[in-house]
């Protein structure tokens, strides 16, 4: 029997289960609304997706998919996390930490359940890596203490420690997907001037000569993140600061470091500076593709040598997603950017598509590898809720729109096996759909209040009674055009006058003089009272320039050797004084 993709999408209104057949969704039979609440506050899936697990606000259900029935509920109302073992054996939960009159150090706030008992429980007051972490086959679980890496084998974390790695300073760590031998990573960082460093181990062997595999040092780094590729040969580090201190920055600044269990660790080149937005590894874990640098941004796409392998060029991006099956590649700009999406052929490194899922805050591969699902979701916007189902050319398939009052929080795929759904051919055709294709987005316009919107536009010129530069100035009566004339005249002999006796340099010296005091000293003074302020205004600079003449000239009289710039200031005594003369007649 085929299987067809299964989608959650929780809200307002609680927690439905959709089937996506052909161009629609539709309510899964006898399992469409698992839950009325309208506190349901967080939802996951196990890795095989026939568990799903919720918080409703007053307990958190466990139900068997394919059944249709709850098969335990575990009485943690506050729960926020919930995540499942690799084989969904195990279930993590995690509350906020909490200190009560009854118990004033505390309770445990993160425990973990199996078939509907507890098996462990642990303080863990900060939800950074608060969740254990198992190895793919669950022989083997690990937990972050302080200084510390507790291992217990078996994959139960209540049984007794099986062995400890010690590192002083040690912030978090990560345990590698795949089969035996484990691999772990572990961050450590920097204190006193010496550096971070992130380090790769292999289970059981974890102290003594040789027990690093591979190791990578480097500053500014407050936190890290690890990717594992999917066969756990090889993990990619983001390190990012908390502040950039060039300021170029608002997020901080970003690295990227590349370690492989062969031993080799190095930095990964990227030719553009800026924040790396993302790092994604393709699910055949023989290359990654990081989308990085000021907006607009570079996707380029690396090898396991650390070797560009293809440049997508540049544009209004932040994430990179490849489908499950690794042969197509989805470039999308969300958050604050259009929702702009590019659908790449990975083989023929060719565009197939280019839609737009504007508002777009959540987006997600379908396990078909042939669809996408993009959502606008609250409290990152809380108007216009809803989803969309996209085709890999471009095509939209399916939307639909959350009614008035109420909210759209998540939508999640369930997980199905490798293997149910073939890889997709890139090369197929665009399904019929009756939905309306995205056009490009028109050019913005200035924001209008929604209640104007619709209404004729009102003029905002804020400056309509000023005069424009165009506009006709008042004419000059004829008394203060004579005047004008008169200065303009009496100015233009005495500057006759004055070139007539003086040499080069002193009229380089007038020149310079004209230029320091702006147009005012060669073009005469204005009408009127500003003419007079001007004037005054000049008189003074003039009169400032002979006092500091003086100083110079006492200076040198002293002995001190004066610069070149202050000998041709000293030259341009006599020609200060001319001007000061000339401005005191004009008064």
């Amino acid at each position: 029997m085929a299987v067809s993709p299964m989608l959650a999408v929780r809200g307002s209104e609680g927690i439905s289960l959709l089937i996506h057949e052909g161009t629609t969704l539709k309510p899964s039979e006898g399992r469409g609304r698992i839950s009325s609440s309208r506190d349901c506050r967080v939802l996951a899936f196990s890795p095989d997706g026939s568990q799903l697990a919720w918080c409703d606000g007053k307990s958190v259900e466990v139900a068997d998919i394919d059944a249709g029935e709850v098969k335990c509920s575990i009485p943690k109302p506050k729960t926020r996390y919930l995540q499942f073992s690799p084989l969904g054996t195990y279930l993590a939960l995690w509350e906020p930490y909490a200190v009560t009159k009854d118990a004033p150090s505390g309770t445990p706030n993160l425990e973990v359940w199996s078939r509907g008992e507890k098996v462990a429980d642990f303080t863990q007051k900060k939800h950074y890596g608060w969740c254990p972490h198992w190895s793919e086959d669950e022989q083997l679980c690990a937990r972050n203490v302080t200084n510390e890496v507790h291992f217990f084998e078996g994959g139960q974390p209540s049984r007794a420690i099986s062995c400890k790695l010690q590192i002083e300073g040690l912030m978090t760590f990560s345990l590698s997907p795949g089969n035996s031998p484990y691999k772990i990573a572990v961050y450590v960082p920097g204190s006193k001037g010496a550096p971070s460093f992130v380090r790769l181990y292999e289970y059981p062997r974890l102290d003594g000569p040789g027990a690093i595999v591979a190791s990578k040092s480097f500053y500014r780094a407050d936190n890290v993140k690890f990717l594992w590729n999917k066969k756990g040969s090889a993990v990619i580090v983001v390190t990012t600061t908390d502040t950039d201190k060039s300021g170029a920055s608002y997020y901080g600044e970003q690295g990227l470091l590349y370690l492989s269990a062969r031993g080799d660790g190095s930095m990964v080149p990227l030719s553009k500076k800026g924040p790396i937005y993302m790092a994604e590894w393709n699910p055949n874990s023989e290359e990654f593709c990081v989308v990085y640098g000021f907006m607009p941004s570079k996707a380029t796409l690396f090898n396991c040598k650390c070797e560009p392998v293809h440049d997508f060029g540049t544009g209004h991006r932040n994430e990179a997603h490849f489908n499950l099956h690794g042969n197509i590649l989805c470039l999308a700009g969300f958050g604050n950017l259009r929702g702009n999406m590019e659908f790449w052929d990975r083989k023929r490194l060719k565009l197939l598509s280019k839609p737009q899922a504007s508002d777009s805050t959540q987006f997600e591969w379908c396990p078909d590898g042939v669809h996408v699902v993009t959502a606008t979701t609250a409290p990152r916007l809380r108007e216009g809720n809803g989803l969309k189902v996209w085709h890999f050319t471009g095509s939209l398939v399916y939307q639909q729109d959350t009614p008035a009052r109420q909210e759209l929080w998540e939508v999640k795929w369930r997980p199905v096996p490798l293997g149910i759904f073939p890889a997709p051919d890139t090369s197929a055709t665009p399904p019929s759909s009756s939905l309306p294709q995205t056009k490009p987005q028109a050019k913005p316009t200035a924001y209008r209040p929604p209640a104007l919107r619709g209404k004729p536009s009102a003029s905002t010129d804020l400056h309509r009674d000023e005069s424009t530069e165009g506009a006709p100035t008042q004419e000059l009566s004829k008394s203060a055009l004579k005047n004008k004339r008169k200065r303009e005249a009496k100015l233009k002999a005495r500057q006759q006058e004055m070139e007539s006796g003086q040499n080069q340099d002193q009229r380089d010296a007038v020149a310079m003089a004209a230029h320091l005091l702006g147009p005012a000293a060669t073009s005469g003074s204005g009408e009127g009272s500003k003419g007079g302020a001007d004037r005054e205004k000049q008189l003074r600079n003039l009169q400032k320039k002979l006092r500091q003449i003086e100083q110079l000239k006492q200076q040198q009289a002293e002995g001190k050797q004066l610069q070149a710039n202050q000998i041709e200031k000293i030259k341009t005594e006599a020609n200060l004084l001319e001007e000061i003369s000339r401005l005191e007649l004009e008064d």
